[in-house]
């Protein structure tokens, strides 16, 4: 026995792929049974598998299940529900080792994959490959395992519900908050984490639909958030949030309507944790704003750029005890009391929380935030072959440059009028530009000196590429 996997699905992060085209249950099943085998080696014998809300997670819970058990792996069923509700029956229950769901995130409905956790810390790139090479292999454990099922909903939002932590419930009865779950694999949780909230909470879409009718789930996207825009303006209400397709991004956005990006949620979770865990590490990755950073060393933390990728910034949390960390695209992680991974359910519960100690209104911490003119992501077309060495080009031309260089990811160029960004996509055949000032001239100035380091490598700003 043995299996080789479409070669575009094992990714650096997690296993992506269309279903009936690149994605189907015989690799789900061979990703059971190489993970089993590598969790019973390292002393594991018990997994919780999850799935989110699309109509090929069923399909491909039931195969990976099989793949599990084949390899002598103990399964624990936990149903439907968000990610992170799978990241929680993994850290919170003793005789469990690991963890995989099924989730093919924020992409298109015809995508499906899988995102794992093994004995409590991310799995992805090396371990990732190493499954591909075991299937091509047929180096799998044979065994018997057994199969019980778990409802862990109530108990998870319980634990969302302690990241409100002493503060006096009264004070919050006048909150009054929208929801977006866009149809994903939030939405059950949302309801009842709605119902035990003091406050007025006003949900959309929580209705799990795997054809996500309303918008498509990806709350990095502004038009994605048009809705809930409308919801908070007609009700007056203090700010709303949104998750994309398995509830590990949060979006956000305050009572103006005006976006709270990723970095800028970080800004407020920093402000809030800095007063309580002074000096701390607070990481986030390279497309982050000059003012998060600048404004984690105003507040006496230790600012740390990292490298995108929700697996690449868990780790880095794990190796520098850093108790907090976020993305631009909406994954945040928070260790302080709580478990490190990322949880956007959790996340809105902190903004409350946040708000409250603070004692200022989301769109009040929002409006003190200082004006940056900056570009979204600009992610345009190059091929994978292509896509590493270009960036390799820019940083050797960059570095005779005697410009200042930070090439923790990509390039990152500071320059008078701010700082410029090219990085490839590690999940993508995709580069990655953006680029931060002051002044709109400056923003100009800037996105011309990445023009002509692309046309120096005879590339240039095609298209732009979805996600």
């Amino acid at each position: 026995m043995s299996h080789k996997f479409d070669p575009t699905v094992l990714r650096e992060y997690d296993i992506r792929g269309v279903i009936g085209k690149t994605l189907g249950p015989d690799d789900a099943r061979a990703i059971g049974r190489g993970f089993a085998t590598l969790l019973a080696r390292a002393g594991g014998s018990k997994v919780a598998v999850g799935c989110d809300g699309r109509t090929s997670s069923p399909m491909l819970e039931a195969a990976l299940v099989e793949g599990l058990v084949a390899s002598g792996m103990d399964v624990v069923r936990i149903g439907m529900g968000p990610t992170p509700m799978l990241y929680y029956a993994e850290a919170s229950a003793e005789d469990v080792h690991g963890g995989i769901q099924i989730t093919g995130s924020h992409n298109p409905p015809d995508y499906n994959g899988f995102k794992m956790v093994f004995q409590g810390r991310p799995f992805f790139g090396a371990d990732i490959l190493k499954l591909g090479e075991m299937a091509e292999a047929g180096d799998w454990a044979q065994g018997n395992g057994t199969v019980e099922t778990r409802d862990v909903l109530d108990a998870y939002i319980d634990r969302l519900l302690e990241g409100l932590g002493g503060i006096d419930v009264d004070t919050l009865a006048g909150l009054r908050v929208g929801w977006d779950a866009g149809n994903g694999a939030a939405g059950p949780a949302l309801e009842r984490l709605a119902i035990k909230m003091p406050g007025q909470h006003f949900c959309m879409y929580t209705q799990v639909d795997g054809h996500f009718p309303n918008h498509h789930p990806d709350p990095t996207d502004e038009a994605n958030l048009a809705d809930l825009k409308k919801v908070v303006a007609a009700k007056s209400l203090d700010f709303g949030v949104a998750f994309d397709g398995d509830g590990d991004r949060i979006g956000a956005i305050d009572g103006e309507g005006r976006v709270i990006w990723g970095d800028q949620l970080l800004m407020i979770y920093a402000e809030d944790l800095l007063a309580k865990l002074p000096n701390s590490t607070i990481i986030a990755d390279v497309k982050a704003s000059r003012a998060l950073f600048d404004r984690v060393a105003q507040l006496g933390g230790k600012p740390l750029m990292w490298k995108t990728g929700h697996s690449l910034i868990k780790s880095k949390m794990k190796e520098t005890g850093a108790p907090l960390a976020g993305e631009m695209s909406g994954h945040v992680f928070f260790a302080d009391e709580y478990y490190g991974y990322d949880d956007a359910l959790y996340a809105a519960v902190r903004l409350i929380a946040a708000s409250a100690r603070l004692g200022k209104t989301v769109t009040e911490l929002r409006g003190a935030m200082p004006a940056m003119l900056n570009t979204p992501e600009l992610r345009f077309q190059v091929d994978e072959s292509r896509k590493f060495a270009a960036i390799d080009e820019v940083k050797a031309r960059v570095a005779d440059s005697g410009a200042q260089v930070d090439a923790t990811d990509g390039v990152r160029v500071t320059t008078p009028d701010g700082w410029w960004l090219l990085r490839a996509s590690n999940t993508q055949d995709v580069l990655v530009a953006r680029a931060e000032s002051d002044t709109s001239e400056g923003l100009e100035r800037l996105l011309g000196q990445i023009d002509e380091q692309l046309a120096a490598s005879g590339l240039e700003r095609g298209p732009q590429a979805g996600h």
